[in-house]
């Protein structure tokens, strides 16, 4: 071997795609899809629902340094977590149902990577041209076109992007002020660091990585194929009806060949590049082009649509053997989907339906478990936090029951009685207290906490024990 042997090269160089633009009926449902998603993406922080005098007026807000999350009637603290695990695994069922159904049409319609490359397709064909002017560009020496094209393209993209990280900043801080400190440029650093970041990640995601993004960094693409069975709704081509491919000229016999005449225009629109007619592949996101792109030609050539389309492998099976029914969406797996949904749905609908407006939680001191005072009693402490979950400022009283001659006395800054304990709308009360009763016999005493408003109605308890010798 001669010492100057060109080294083994082990990887290709990924080819970039260049989408040819195509009109049909899913490139229409895509940018329906794309102009309302985008639409509610910019405009939803700017909803308003009134929750009262005291509480913000936005609708959809996470409200960071109050640690709250509203959406609309729904509001989370983060003693509640629990709701936002079961919001969760509602969006993952339902996405794993819709892939069970039609396959990866969430990738292909709605997904925020899927829509902001198709707005940066869409920048980039208006200014440079449709895909092979695109191609040429690309290839070319740098020249004043070059330059001033590309400049612009990615000018507008870094605009997109920078809406895009401006709107996500509002869903965190009220938009109709946020919006007028951005208009005075008295923006606070925080929030620009943000829209800076989501700017140059919408950027690069959508202008660079596209088809990427969905090949190697989203999981979904990888595990996909577990929901998918022989009943799912997937892009297909009809290889018995398309083979034996080959050209074909005006006039021509269509006797013993098939209907695709290896044009690949659906190769050309595919967004990720991919040859559907090789088969379901893990980078098919379903969109649908490639259907609208095929049939656009079969109209030119006088053949009947369909040779790719929204199909079944079992379909396409029994059609092989001359059987034809009817499709079959819902199967057994699906309703186990459904089932699943019903159940945790009910469970956050029964708890946001019976949220508690207070909450009281009570911690016992660790060390020391107990003191003995001079006088023989015994003296336990507890740290008390009691949850004021509504808009309005309330009063309370906490008293103690199990244990007989017990007194409470309060600790803190100024005077605070456990007949007034005071917790301001919309927070956390923070009380220390010490309960000291005669040594009784058990060395361990169950005893319940009771807080009640000062009508003397009882809004809440909590369970505790008051110790008076080491176990």
């Amino acid at each position: 071997m001669s010492d100057t042997a060109a080294p083994l090269k082990l990887f290709a160089k990924k080819e970039r795609v260049f989408p040819k633009r195509v009109w049909g009926t899913f490139r229409k449902i895509k940018w329906v899809a794309m102009v309302t998603l985008l639409g509610i993406y910019y405009l939803a922080p700017f909803l308003r629902w009134d929750r009262g005098e005291f509480a913000p007026d936005q609708a959809i807000l996470i409200d960071m340094p109050a640690r709250r999350a509203y959406f609309f009637f729904i509001e989370i603290w983060p003693q509640e977590v629990y709701y936002l695990t079961g919001i969760l695994i509602v969006a993952a069922v339902s996405l794993f149902l819709v892939t069970s159904l039609f396959g990866r049409v969430w990738c292909g319609y709605a997904c925020p990577q899927t829509v902001w490359t198709d707005l940066f397709v869409w920048v980039e064909r208006i200014v440079q041209g449709d895909r092979a002017k695109r191609m040429k560009l690309h290839k070319s020496k740098w020249t004043f076109e070059k330059i001033w094209k590309m400049a612009l393209t990615h000018s507008i993209w870094l605009v997109i992007g920078m809406l895009t990280g401006g709107a996500w900043v509002f869903y965190f801080n009220d938009a109709p002020t946020l919006l007028e400190q951005i208009i005075h440029l008295d923006v606070p650093m925080s929030v620009i660091s943000w829209v800076i970041a989501l700017t140059l990640s919408t950027y690069i995601m959508a202008g660079f990585a596209r088809e990427q993004v969905c090949e190697y960094m989203c999981p979904y693409a990888r595990f996909q194929s577990a929901m998918f069975d022989k009943d799912t709704l997937i892009i297909s081509y009809d290889e018995d009806r398309g083979e034996k491919r080959g050209k074909h000229k005006k006039g021509e016999s269509w006797e013993g060949r098939g209907h695709c005449i290896d044009c690949t225009a659906c190769v050309q629109v595919c967004p990720v590049g991919i040859d559907i007619r090789d088969g379901l592949q893990m980078d098919c996101i379903a969109c649908g082009l490639c259907i609208d792109a095929c049939d656009d030609i079969m109209d030119k050539i006088d053949l009947p649509r369909g040779l790719i389309k929204y199909d079944t492998t079992t379909q396409l099976e029994k059609r092989r053997e001359g059987i034809h029914e009817k499709l079959q969406i819902f199967r057994t797996r699906t309703f186990y989907y459904f089932g699943i949904l019903a159940v945790v749905g009910s469970v956050i609908l029964y708890g946001l339906l019976n949220r508690a407006e207070t909450e009281l939680h009570v911690l016992h001191d660790r060390n020391p478990l107990f003191v003995q005072l001079s006088d023989g009693t015994v003296r336990n402490g507890y740290d008390i936090k009691i949850l004021n979950k509504t808009h309005a400022d309330r009063h309370f009283i906490l008293s103690a029951a199990g244990i007989d001659g017990a007194k409470i006395r309060m600790q803190g800054a100024g005077k605070i009685e456990a007949d007034d304990l005071t917790v301001f709308a919309d927070s956390v009360g923070h009380f220390r207290l010490f309960l000291s009763a005669p040594k009784p016999a058990a060395k361990r005493h169950e005893i319940v906490f009771e807080l009640r408003d000062t009508s003397g109605a009882l809004v809440e308890t909590y369970d505790s024990v008051f110790i008076s010798e080491k176990p």
